[in-house]
């Protein structure tokens, strides 16, 4: 087997529940947005709001606004709304800006490999801005090797492109076997890299339901990364011995 030299880690239900979260910062903006007087209740505004979500993306940026234009007219009355698309907004970020935090074992994990002179990195798919945004408020950022950050909107390759994952290994002058890859997505985080040789970590602790590890197999599978703390330590020498 050969050497460990990196571990790069998916972003978005890998480092931090990105699903608990965004229910929490939505709940908040739905709240606010009543709070201004809507004439509905939370869970009908907020049930609107998930078929917004899955109509126009997660990633659209005008959820609120598309809310309140598709609500019956008698729900705002007359009530201005860009108040009322404001009120959601800022309660949405300031839940953002306030709430976002890695699970407990990550930084903990990261300053370990970066103390053994395993080099750590970020393969990540999303907006560039809204991703690295994520890795500063994370915590994330002192951890990693900034040349080992990888965006797919920034890099222009999305996952579950294999491609991605190349791109990496050749910017970063790595063999696949040298790396190893940790995500919560089968299709997009486990399949690609696997496929180049990388060693890949299904980490499915905020990992959507449904997925098969018979269908697609990861080389190991987690539930935190204590676990994977112990397959670095007893499979690849990567952390000295506890």
């Amino acid at each position: 087997m050969a050497n460990l030299s990196a571990v790069l880690f998916d972003i978005d239900d890998t480092l931090f529940s990105t699903t608990v979260f965004a229910s929490r910062a939505r709940h908040a903006a739905v709240q606010a947005m009543v709070g201004m007087g809507l004439k509905a209740t939370e869970e009908e505004v907020f049930r609107e709001l998930q078929e917004v979500l899955r109509e126009f993306g997660s990633n659209y940026a005008h959820h609120y606004q598309k809310l309140l234009m598709r609500l019956p007219r008698a729900v705002l009355g007359d009530l201005n709304p860009a108040l009322v698309e404001s009120a959601g907004v800022v309660a949405y970020h300031d839940t953002k800006f306030g709430g976002l935090e890695p699970f407990p074992d990550v930084l903990p994990l990261l300053g370990k490999l970066r103390e053994a002179g395993i080099q750590t990195g970020i393969i990540t798919h999303g907006w560039t801005i809204k991703q690295a945004e994520k890795l500063i408020r994370l915590g994330v950022l002192p951890l990693v090797d900034p040349k080992a950050v990888f965006i797919s909107d920034q890099v222009g390759i999305s996952k579950p492109n294999p491609k991605l994952y190349s791109l990496a290994l050749r910017k970063l002058g790595l063999e696949a076997e040298q790396v190893m890859y940790v995500g919560d997505s089968l299709e997009h985080d486990i399949a690609p890299p696997g496929s180049l040789g990388i060693r890949t970590v299904w980490s499915r602790r905020a990992a959507k339901d449904g997925q098969d590890p018979e269908a697609i197999r990861p080389d190991h599978i987690i539930d935190d990364f204590g676990e994977l703390e112990a397959i670095l330590r007893d499979s690849y020498s990567a952390l000295p011995p506890a």
